[in-house]
C-alpha cells in the first residue's frame, strides 16, 4: 500500500458492495484506499469493505476518469468527424467487442473475465433494422458468487455499448463448471497458478 493510494471522496458517487452486488451511496469527505485500478472500474476499501465504482466517476476519488475501448472508439470516431473524413460503415467490431469484454474484472481478481474464461460463448445475429442482436453465456468462478448478476449486468452494459448493437442478452451457465484450466496462460500467471 501506498500513501498515494489513500484519498478522500471529493464528490456523492453510487458504488457497488462487493461481494454482495448492493448499491451504495458514498459521500463527500469518506476516506478510501484505492485497491484495483482495472477494466474501468476502481476496487476501494472503504472502512474495510470492497466497493466498486465505474470509471467515469473516477474524478470523485481525485482520479483521471477512465474510458473503455468504446469511449475511446467513439471519441476518434468524432475526432474524424470534425477533420471531415468518410463516416465509417455500421459492422460489429469484433475486436472492439473481446476489448470492451477485457474491461470487465470481478471486483476480487486482478483479472479481466477473458483470460479468466468466465465467457463460454457469444452469438450475434444481424436483425432486420440492421443492427445486433449478441447471447452471452458466461459462467463465474464460484456458483454463489454474489457478484454474479452484478458482472453480468456489467457485461451487457458495456457490449451494448457496441456502435450496431441493439440488444444483448447475458446468461450465466455452470455447466460446464468453471476451473482455473480454463484461464489463459497470463492469467494463470498473474495469479500465480502455474
Amino acid at each position: 500500500m501506498k500513501m498515494s493510494d489513500i484519498t478522500v471522496v471529493k464528490r456523492e458517487v453510487m458504488g457497488v458492495l462487493i461481494p454482495y452486488g448492493s448499491e451504495i451511496t458514498l459521500m463527500p469527505g469518506t476516506e478510501v484506499l484505492v485497491t484495483q485500478a482495472l477494466g474501468g472500474s476502481f476496487t476501494l476499501n472503504v472502512n474495510g469493505n470492497l466497493v466498486r465504482i465505474e470509471g467515469k466517476d473516477g474524478d470523485a476519488i481525485g482520479k483521471e476518469p477512465v474510458l473503455t475501448p468504446v469511449e475511446k472508439a467513439k471519441k476518434a470516431k468524432k475526432d474524424k468527424k470534425k477533420d471531415n473524413q468518410k463516416k465509417d460503415l455500421t459492422a460489429l467490431d469484433e475486436e472492439l467487442m473481446w476489448a470492451q469484454l477485457k474491461t470487465c474484472y470481478d471486483p476480487e481478481i486482478p483479472v479481466n473475465i477473458v483470460d479468466l474464461g468466465l465467457i463460454y460463448e457469444i452469438s450475434k445475429s444481424q436483425l432486420e433494422d440492421g443492427t445486433y442482436h449478441l447471447g452471452v453465456q458466461m459462467t463465474l468462478t464460484a456458483p454463489g458468487c454474489g457478484m454474479g448478476p452484478v458482472i453480468s449486468a456489467e457485461v451487457e452494459k458495456k457490449l451494448a455499448e457496441l456502435p450496431g448493437v441493439s440488444r444483448v442478452d447475458v446468461v450465466l451457465v455452470f455447466d460446464p463448471p468453471w476451473s482455473s484450466d480454463m484461464m489463459s496462460e497470463e492469467a494463470k500467471l498473474e495469479l500465480g497458478v502455474l
